[in-house]
């Protein structure tokens, strides 16, 4: 940093060059201060307080970012810094191995490498941001700030490796979304136990609502009501509120930072840190607000709140220890730049982008008029359910304006980068070294489409069989007991033909079959006897199905072998039917839901705040890794609250979803609420659209009532692969588990008694045959064949061990809450992604 730079803070940057004998300042003064004010201040007295402890970030091969805050021991630890507290303390760092005294603050052993007066001054809250240099590389280090006659608890840090070193493995843990309001941290506890390098933070790390409705579930006792200084209401006068001042997002970061096990992490292992959105507020884009239904005055578009935008990047400045400048002297928003790189030997360099700050508001704006009500659109179909040919015109039509307007490239207007970072970006991947480019990446690159047709069909043809199989029961009497025959007149009466007809066309067939016919000559037959050639298609289909199922199942019943015939005809015609013409189908008009299942026959962008919503940009930086033969690319991605897996392909929409160029890794968040439960609440009003989402199962349990449990339909529909009853039961593990939690169930008895339940529910045929049969035709959908893994109904974190061979990525999910606890046993389930080097592929195991 120069000296102008550094000016430009005053005395609340410091940066000090580490020796053997002691420290030289920045400056070349005896105190951490460039303008001398560190030295103007007494050292503290007396007794004093860290309430939010220590940290350190940025590693790099010669330099540290450390932190603390420090307040008079009988001040609030999350109120404002008493204004008369101005002062300096101390920092002491050592390279001697002080690991027996992490997590206490007994004093520092050892040599010191630094032993320097820093500032304390209640204008930054009384927080301290110290950069050391002149440190070697991949060192661990331990620190400690004093305060009058008070430590701080000890820290650690470790130095990346020389630019040019050899590195045989590096292990990180990367994690996101972070919500104190609900769940628990429970993770934070099993990453403390883990061997690191460092930890990666993709955002969410404060949320800046309180009260909010996906705020309201069960959360940990530990965790008591926020309470914002200031504060706005969301809605009107009372209900949810959202941070606003300075006050407030400072109140976030000191409040979140008094759980000791958050501490921990940040007292044991550097932080490489961005933001996600939540640092200022839900989905925002540069300085605007999405919250519905408030739009700006000046340009129709969401509200935009620079004052709001710059309080937030103020406080994040001043509370996570990266090494980025804040300019507070300037006006604009735009006063602070947080995308950065970091080099790890010639194993890694990692590539930390900024999608907030600089992106363009979406594509479709949620301001945009709604023809059918004459309202905003609001979230659904410009940021979430949005229709993929609408999002591709208005794409379109937005890059043909760049030009227009002049501007440098037509991704000006749908960028998520911002075109001088994007340029930065290319150019960083383009010149990098190392064996492995990875991008600290806060929302998915993966497409997570959906086709509206397939999924109404499959959901009507569901909706078929219960009435179907009930028909082919009552024909049944009328053939003499032939089930196979009455399952063939039922089916070509189903596809059109007359009682008459149908009876000729099936009994044609069926004599067919008992003389040797094979499929194509039962067929035949039943086109001889008067049926259209659909019509005798499934009539010997059914006719066949049933015959097989009395094969194949020892001791079928009637109702079996009917249910048989009628899974046929669901999908072997109905199913078709609907994929052909759509809103047209007779089957879609006898469901009497025409009109309400109309808008969702098309094909469907699941969420466009992510990059999904700003596809032309995603696929430039493809092309541009495809064009350069830059291999070994992996996203470490956050945001969206589940685990997904998969490849980055260089075009989506082409034929066969395109080339995979790269691998997007997504993390679930460490306590938000699952991506799952909020698409589940939010379907649950749209009928049988909400049947690709969940399915809810009422599981009696002797003592303890009736279990309640949405089970998650959401995977199979986005393209999970096609279940059977074991591994169906192992999903719902966690959410039985915690289930029986929630009902007070002491945590020593909850294995157990959750593996009596899944017994119970394998003979369920609730479980085992309906659930079964629309997870497996959901999953036949063949949505977004690119993901290899999701899991999108989960808390938790991913553990990385990166050698020059490959990359193992370890989805750690975490168990649920225990009463007001949380649980001791914490990871309750291991997913493990391996990217190989010199292949865009991953491997799930």
């Amino acid at each position: 940093m120069d000296r102008r730079q550094f000016l430009k803070y005053g005395s609340f940057i410091t940066v000090s060059v580490a020796s053997g004998a002691g420290l030289t300042a920045c400056g070349g003064s005896s105190s951490a201060s460039a303008d001398g004010s560190a030295t103007d201040l007494p050292l503290a007295s007396g007794a004093w307080k860290f309430p939010q402890s220590v940290a350190s970030g940025d590693p790099r091969n010669d330099s540290i970012m450390l932190w603390t805050r420090a307040v008079p021991a009988a001040a609030d630890g999350v109120a404002p810094a008493p204004t008369a507290s101005d002062s300096a303390i101390r920092l002491v760092m050592t390279a001697a191995d002080n690991s027996t005294a992490l997590g206490s603050s007994t004093a520092l052993s050892g040599a010191t490498v630094v032993d320097i007066k820093l500032p304390l001054q209640s204008q930054f809250d009384n927080t301290v941001r110290h950069k050391v240099t002149g440190l070697n590389p991949n060192t661990v280090y331990f620190y400690q700030f004093v305060a009058g006659d008070t430590r701080s608890n000890v820290g650690r840090c470790k130095t990346a490796p020389a630019a040019d070193a050899d590195v045989s493995q590096l292990q990180f843990a990367y994690m996101t979304c972070q919500d104190w309001s609900v769940n628990h941290w429970g993770a934070m506890s099993s990453i403390v136990g883990e061997n690191l390098d460092f930890i990666v933070h993709l955002g969410d790390y404060i949320y800046e609502t309180v009260g909010e409705d996906f705020q309201l579930g069960a959360v940990e006792t530990r965790h008591d009501a926020l309470t914002l200084p200031d504060g706005a209401f969301k809605s009107g006068t009372s209900g949810a509120k959202y941070a606003t001042t300075l006050a407030d997002y400072r109140y976030l970061y000191k409040k979140y930072r008094t759980d000791t096990r958050l501490q921990a992490l940040h007292e044991r292992f550097a932080f490489i840190a961005i933001w996600d959105d939540h640092e200022f507020s839900d989905d925002a884009w540069q300085d605007a607000q999405t919250y519905d239904g408030t739009f700006s005055i000046t340009d129709g578009s969401d509200l935009h709140q620079t004052g709001r935008r710059r309080n937030a990047n103020q406080a994040w400045f001043e509370y996570m220890p990266a090494d980025v400048n804040l300019d507070t002297a300037t006006t604009s928003f735009q006063n602070i730049k947080i995308y950065r790189d970091f080099q790890f030997g010639k194993l890694m360099q990692l590539v930390m982008t900024d999608e907030r700050l600089y992106r363009n508001d979406h594509v479709i704006p949620e301001s945009a008029v709604n023809p059918a009500t004459g309202l905003p659109l609001g979230r659904i179909g410009s940021r979430y359910l949005v229709p993929q040919d609408v999002y591709n015109t208005v794409e379109a039509q937005k890059m043909a304006g760049a030009t227009t307007i002049g501007l440098a490239s037509p991704l000006d207007t749908v960028s998520i980068l911002g075109s001088t970072q994007r340029q930065w970006w290319m150019d960083k991947m383009k010149t990098a070294t190392a064996t492995w480019k990875l991008w600290g990446n806060e929302v998915s690159l993966l497409r997570m489409g959906l086709s509206g047709v397939d999924a109404i069909a499959t959901l009507l043809a569901l909706n078929a069989v219960p009435t179907i199989a009930a028909s082919i029961g009552s024909t049944i009497a009328a053939t003499g007991g032939n089930i196979p025959l009455a399952g063939a007149i039922v089916a070509a009466a189903t596809a059109g033909a007359t009682p008459a007809l149908a009876q000729a066309g099936a009994v044609a067939a069926f004599t067919s079959y008992s003389t040797g016919g094979d499929a194509a000559a039962q067929g035949a037959a039943a086109v001889a006897a008067g049926l259209s050639a659909a019509q005798a298609g499934i009539a010997v289909a059914t006719l066949k199905a049933i015959i097989d199922a009395n094969r194949g199942i020892a001791g079928a019943t009637p109702a079996q072998l009917a249910a048989a015939g009628a899974q046929t005809i669901a999908f072997g015609y109905i199913k078709p039917d609907i994929q052909a013409k759509k809103a047209d189908s007779a089957f879609v008009a006898a469901s009497g839901k025409k009109a309400q299942l109309a808008p969702f026959f098309a094909r469907f962008l699941l969420n466009c705040d992510q990059w999904d919503g700003y596809n032309s940009e995603r696929k430039a930086l493809m092309a541009h890794l495809k064009t350069n033969s830059i291999g070994n690319v992996v996203a470490i991605t956050g945001d969206i609250h589940a685990f997904f897996a998969g490849t980055v392909n260089d075009d989506f929409d082409a034929t066969g979803g395109g080339t995979p160029v790269m691998v997007d890794l997504v993390s679930a968040g460490i306590s938000s609420d699952s991506f799952f439960s909020y698409l589940r609440d939010a379907a649950s009003a749209l009928g049988d659209i909400a049947t690709l989402v969940s399915y809810p199962l009422a599981i009696p349990v002797t003592g303890l009532g009736t279990l309640s449990i949405s089970i998650n339909l959401l995977d199979y529909t986005m393209g999970k692969a096609a279940p059977t009853v074991a591994s169906l039961l192992e999903q719902v593990r966690v959410q039985v588990r915690g289930a029986l939690g929630a009902k007070g169930l002491p945590e020593a008895q909850l294995d157990p008694t959750t593996s009596a339940v899944l017994a119970g529910l394998q003979a369920n045929s609730d479980f085992n045959t309906s659930l079964l049969a629309l997870a497996q035709q959901l999953s036949g959908l063949g949505n977004n064949p690119w993901i290899k893994h999701l899991n999108t109904d989960a808390q938790g974190f991913t553990l990385v061990t990166l050698t020059p061979g490959k990359l193992v990525a370890q989805f750690k999910q975490v168990n649920k809450l225990v009463g007001g606890n949380a649980p001791t046993s914490v990871v309750a389930r291991v997913t493990t992604a391996t990217v190989t080097a010199g292949a865009a592929a991953v491997a799930i195991s």
